[in-house]
């Protein structure tokens, strides 16, 4: 082969459209690595809510002591007892608690490794060194502890991870199988069938498997399930209007929306007050922060404080619904008019 018909051939191969796709996927994987090791190379913690429980002259005290800790890393609040440090915890007001004893020498601090092991142990940390400067010593107890089987409470980040793959990837396919944007309504309905059904199935499974099967995760399995499939659906019915908006780029864009931006900012390897400011402020709105959250409510907090984070998921749904179906609708309108105008 001659120089000139290779390079001929090479022209011929690479469209102009192709090359926009690679340097799609360049631009992917750079914000890939700014994001991840953006998020995540340097955790710390700052204005984790903290309780603090003692008389009013010693509590007052310690919240002075924990708001002028450098960096910020606690944003203490006086909490009236015990048992509402407690309540507090599970409800996913507060992340931790200090419990001040003036009559002894320990005090205790109150965590839940449920809620993510790193951000625990942190908490330990500071406040050991915190109670050693005062003469004091620390007693740690886990209100809302990780299960054994599921370590440094990663398993929720995982197995929503999971559902979140199953969503673009189903809608992925259908567009590849079948071009990118649904020839009319009806098409359009079909896919978001499909999507549904493959949600309800990857949905069950996920539970299934991190629940009975592998033990990682306790909690409802029927809670578990629902959420599996409204993230699975969630992400899928996203990433299909982003299709039916911008083609096959949609599946790029749904790529950068919940792996390049929400898996970082979900809460997964280091919960949120742990997270850069930026990652710390979009990860709730994106389907990995938000079914993050609630697979760890279901599995170690009651199910508390799941409404927003539900809510998030089910607005993504509905509108990938409405905008997949839009879409559609406009796409047949203009084939038809563009056929009577033939």
């Amino acid at each position: 082969m001659t120089q000139r018909t290779f390079l001929a051939e090479a022209r011929d191969a690479v469209s102009p459209r192709a090359t926009l796709l690679v340097i799609g996927v360049i631009a992917l994987q750079l914000l890939f690595i700014a994001s991840y090791v953006g998020a995540l190379h340097n955790p710390k913690p700052k204005d984790v809510p903290f309780g603090v429980v003692a008389p009013a002259a010693a509590a007052q005290q310690a919240v002075t002591r924990l708001e002028q800790l450098p960096g910020s890393p606690l944003d203490p609040r006086v909490v009236a007892d015990e048992a509402a440090a407690r309540k507090q915890i599970l409800n996913r007001d507060i992340d931790g608690a200090l419990l001040i004893n003036p009559a002894r020498t320990t005090d205790t601090l109150l965590v839940a490794s449920g809620g993510g092991t790193v951000l625990a142990n942190t908490l330990a940390r500071y406040l050991t060194v915190l109670e050693a400067s005062q003469q004091r010593t620390l007693r740690t107890v886990d209100v809302a502890p990780a299960s054994s089987e599921d370590f440094d409470g990663l398993s929720s980040f995982y197995v929503v991870v999971g559902w979140c793959v199953g969503g673009y990837l189903c809608a992925s396919i259908l567009a590849i199988s079948s071009g990118a944007r649904p020839a009319n309504l009806s098409r359009a309905a079909i896919r978001l069938l499909v999507m549904a059904l493959v949600s309800i199935v990857g949905g069950l499974g996920g539970a299934v498997i991190v629940g009975p099967i592998l033990g990682a995760l306790p909690g409802s399995v029927m809670a578990l399930w629902g959420l599996g499939a409204l993230v699975t659906f969630a992400v899928g019915a996203a990433t299909l209007a982003l299709q039916g908006l911008f083609g096959i780029i949609g599946i790029g864009l749904a790529i950068l929306i919940v792996v390049v931006a929400g898996n970082p900012s979900a809460g997964g390897a280091f919960p949120l007050p742990m997270l850069p400011p930026f990652w710390k402020a979009i990860g709730p709105a994106l389907p990995p922060g938000a079914g993050t959250w609630v697979a760890r409510s279901i599995a170690y907090f009651e199910g508390n404080a799941t409404t927003g984070a539900l809510l998030v998921l089910s607005a993504w749904a509905a509108a990938g619904i409405v905008i997949t179906l839009l879409a559609a609708g406009l796409r047949a309108r203009r084939a038809q008019t563009a056929t009577s105008v033939t």
